[in-house]
């Protein structure tokens, strides 16, 4: 067992972070990544830029991988875009020759297991995994001694329907509609300069959407805009603005405002698509918008209501999801846009991401299942706590070794209660009430207890 190697599916950051911290600590890697090359599901989105400056993006011991090579680190209070992520990073961490000869491209995961038993059987499940991948075709097996899921989730994006279902006609109606943060401004401005186009969904990627179309309509006045939300307002969209310490996700905010005002953007609110169907070139959109129904005529829809894990590969594996999630519940109080917006949450590690099914642990952007707040240098920080927590360093792996920028906005009750009530859970930012089936005493005793601790100290 101990010679097997520890399993990482995907080469993307955090894959590619956890590598390098199993190597730091006498572990042999071997990254299996589905795509061509490393970070292929970042090169789908190369022209958006991220949130976070490169200080926040840079695994240290990725670093430490790369220096040896020449490698020049790129300005720390810059913000780059997901190309200058994969350049400048996601590619030469790759290629270092320590990483090199351990990643397996092309390499679908289809399945996880216990060696001889499927997830029934108590016994004997310290026996190693068995990964099941498929590659040019042929089913392969390879043995491991852990496995950390770092798969990610851009490839499982949500449909349309309000209710977590694809609507009437979202299959026969595909070619029109791009999900996710199309490139507008770019290769794919021909699909929209001069269209109709509906973005739905309300998050960082649906106003990313946005914007690089409201570039376009102002190159092209015939670029019309459609944004369709679920909610009866656009006020949780706008962010933090100036107060948000990322100064890139706070101005999203802002320029989204100041589309809205400038009626570059038509906005639909109590908005819920139930039936697409083709109109000649156009594509008629059936919804409800407050209760009333409505049909849109236009030429391109983007979907961006989110995101979902891939949990098929994990079907005979005793994982514990939370329902709601689909992370793991200790993660799920912390995170759920059910209790609170605010995007900056707690450094947790391997105690957090734990499973049933000892020594698997899912990291990086799947470990959030469907909340939408993950950011990257997070992803670090667990692949940091459970490589140390696989050689059994608990005091390394419960240590807190990672400060997150504050949003500048949070909400502990999104269900829109009053705007007093608003304000002062947003001056405790998510201090606020613990989840009715949690038991703590506030939200900040929730976090100490998934730390390890005994408390917040407040009760």
């Amino acid at each position: 067992m101990a010679q097997l190697p520890v399993v990482v599916i995907g080469a993307g950051p955090v894959g590619l972070a956890a590598a390098a911290r199993l190597l730091e600590r006498g572990l042999e890697p071997l990254v299996l990544e589905a795509g061509p090359a490393a970070g292929h599901a970042v090169a789908q989105w190369a022209h958006v830029r991220m949130f976070s400056p490169w200080s926040y993006n840079i695994d240290d011991a990725a670093r430490r991988l790369l220096e040896p090579t020449g490698w020049i680190a790129p300005k720390a209070s810059r913000a780059p875009t997901g190309g200058e992520l994969l350049d400048q990073y996601i590619r030469p961490l790759a290629a270092t020759p320590e990483l090199a000869p351990r990643i397996r491209y092309g390499a679908r995961v289809e399945g996880v297991a216990r060696a001889t038993r499927d997830k029934l059987r108590d016994d004997g499940r310290d026996e190693p995994f068995v990964v099941q991948y498929r590659a040019e075709g042929k089913r392969v097996s390879v043995s491991a001694r852990a496995v950390i899921d770092a798969s990610g989730t851009w490839f499982s994006p949500n449909p349309i329907g309000a209710n977590g279902l694809p609507v009437d006609g979202e299959d026969t109606c595909a070619r029109a509609i791009a999900y996710g943060i199309p490139d507008a401004r770019g290769v794919d401005a021909p699909l929209y300069r001069g269209k109709t186009t509906l973005v739905v969904g309300s998050g960082h990627s649906a106003i990313n959407a946005l914007l690089d179309l409201v570039a376009l309509r102002r190159e092209d006045p015939g670029t019309r805009i459609i944004w369709g939300i679920r909610r009866a307002d656009a006020r949780r969209a706008m962010g933090g603005g100036a107060a948000d310490a990322l100064a890139e996700r706070g101005a999203l905010g802002t320029r989204l405002g100041a589309a809205l005002a400038s009626g570059d953007i038509e906005l639909v609110t109590s908005f819920a698509v139930e039936r697409l169907s083709r109109a000649g070139d156009a594509v008629a959109v059936d919804a409800r918008t407050g209760g009333r129904p409505v049909r849109l005529s236009v030429d391109r829809i983007v979907v961006s209501t989110g995101l979902r894990p891939d949990l098929a590969p994990l079907r005979e594996l005793r994982v514990a999801l939370d329902p709601a999630l689909e992370c793991t519940p200790a993660l799920a109080p912390l995170i759920d846009p059910n209790l609170h917006s605010c995007g900056t949450v707690r450094p947790h590690g391997a105690r957090v991401l734990s499973h049933p099914e000892k020594d698997f642990y899912i990291a990086g952007m799947k470990s959030y299942g469907r909340a939408p707040t993950f950011l990257l240098a997070t992803g670090h920080e667990q692949v940091r706590s459970i490589a140390a927590a696989l050689v059994g360093d608990m005091e390394a792996a419960d240590r807190i070794e990672l400060n997150l920028p504050q949003t500048g906005v949070c909400s502990t009750d999104v269900r829109e209660k009053s705007e007093a009530a608003d304000a002062a859970a947003s001056s405790a930012c998510c201090g606020g009430p613990a989840p009715a089936n949690v038991d703590a005493c506030c939200v900040a005793d929730v976090e100490a207890k998934v730390a390890g601790k005994a408390g917040c100290g407040c009760s």
